[in-house]
Formats: C-alpha cells, structure tokens, sequence
C-alpha cells in the first residue's frame, strides 16, 4: 500500500467505494478487502450499508486505528441537528466512536452551508470526525467553503476518472492541500472497454481499468476508492503499486476526450 499525505495525515492511495453493496455481500466484500491489505473504506449514510461495514471491521483482526473510515451526510440531512443527530446513528450503525473522514455527500442550497459546516466542526472537536470535508464540490463552492467560510476542509470527494475533465479542482486541491478522492474512478467499466487504454495496459501487461487507477493516484493529491465487490477485482484495483506510466503514456490520457459525466442527480450543483 502507498499512501498520501493531505495536511500531516497518510492516506492510503486506493480505497474501497461501496456504493450498492448489501446485506451478507457488503459483509463478506469488506472482509476479503481487508485481508488483501486495504485500508481505506468509504461509505455513506445514503448506501443503507453502514451496519454491514460496521460488523465486517468489528470481527477483523485490522486495529481500528489502521483504517481510514470515510461517511457521508446524505443532502437532505444537512440542518444543524440532522447533522449532529444522522453522523451519531452513523457512528452506531458502524460500531465505532469515530470516522476518519466526514463529508457533505451533495451540496444543496435550502440550507446554511455555514451552519452545516458549524455542526461537522462540533464532531470533530468532540472526537467523532476527525477530519470533515465536502462530496461533489464544483470549484465555486469548493472556494466558498474553504475561503470565505474558512472550514478546515480536508477532502473534496468527486467523480474523476480518464473521461472526465477535473483539471480546476485538482489544481486547488493541490494549491490548498486538500485531498481530491476519485470516485467511479473506473468510470463504472467504461474503461475497461476503452481501447485506447487497452493498448497502453498491454505495454505493463495490465488492464485498462489498472492503467487507470495508475494515472490517478500518479497525480498529486489524489486517492482512489474504485468499488469492487468480486476478489479477483478487488485483488487487481489493489495491484496497481508496481509499476510507472511511462510520461508519454500518462499524457496520452491526459489528452484523451474529457467530457463524460456519469453521476449527474436531478439535485446536482451547476458543474460550470
């Protein structure tokens, strides 16, 4: 495992999204991961799988303190107590007195941000989250709630992989020090049908969905929490610390058409 330091804390580079994973299977996909050596673990209130996450980490032999554990406040919880209260039932669903990392899941304007923002700092200085941040923050908001609210953000949580452009955001994030975590980073298995990527990951004798994870984590600032829910997808997301892309290789991406969007709700901020 390889990790990034964001603001004195290491980060491990590739985490687990667990987006649709249930019941016995959530349980189980937890379990193998952790054995595989990963120690990063993101989930959400929205994902209705916090008690299984919470089971899985509670029977493994990893220390808690080993694992970065990243929830999220689902958008329509954001009132000052609905903050306080939806992260106290969170950290019970998990069975653990705190989360490594506390994020807005989406932004949504019917409420203070400011005050929102007030109540994460509450859990963080009572030792429930030990670093809050935001999900799906385009560059305004992103500024708004680092520069004017001046809120200790340690993470934006975005969709970013080799089809979509996020060039602004990760400039600031690296300006700030603010960690930029990929999610759908395999841009929900496009990229492995890309035979652009395809070609390169010949050349490593890797796949595409591998070349990928490569040229995300090789960027400053950047984590990357791929969902898997098979072992041999676990194994191969998690198999991406031995090797470089070649600096032809990573511009050949960085070039490459960036205007697919995948994750755009009925309640999704204006992008820009």
């Amino acid at each position: 495992m390889q990790y990034k330091n964001i603001q004195g804390l290491d980060v491990p580079e590739i985490g687990l999204g667990t987006y649709k994973l249930h019941d016995r299977e959530c349980e189980n996909v937890i379990r193998t991961a952790l054995d595989i050596g990963y120690r990063h673990i993101d989930t959400a209130q929205m994902y209705k799988n916090e008690r299984e996450i919470g089971k899985a980490l509670s029977v493994s032999n990893v220390p808690r303190e080993d694992i970065f554990l990243t929830t999220k406040i689902w958008h329509t919880n954001l009132e000052s107590d609905d903050v306080l209260q939806s992260t106290e039932e969170s950290l019970r669903q998990l069975d653990t007195p705190y989360v490594d990392l506390l994020l807005i899941h989406w932004p949504n304007n019917q409420y203070d941000l400011r005050a929102t923002i007030e109540s994460m700092l509450v859990l963080r200085d009572q030792g429930k989250a030990m670093n809050i941040g935001v999900s799906n923050f385009p560059l305004p908001l992103l500024k708004k709630v680092n520069e004017e609210i001046r809120a200790p953000i340690f993470s934006n949580q975005v969709e970013f992989h080799p089809f979509i452009d996020q060039l602004d955001l990760l400039d600031y994030a690296i300006e700030n020090d603010i960690m930029l975590t990929a999610y759908a980073p395999l841009a929900q298995g496009k990229v492995a049908e890309n035979e652009e990527l395809r070609e390169i990951a010949k050349k490593y004798d890797k796949s595409a969905a591998q070349v990928s994870l490569r040229w995300l984590i090789e960027q400053e600032n950047v984590v990357a929490i791929p969902k898997a829910s098979s072992k041999t997808h676990l194994q191969e997301n998690f198999e991406v610390f031995d090797f470089f892309l070649e600096d032809d290789d990573f511009e050949r991406i960085d070039q490459m058409e960036k205007s697919m969007r995948l994750v755009n709700p009925s309640f999704a901020p204006n992008w820009g």
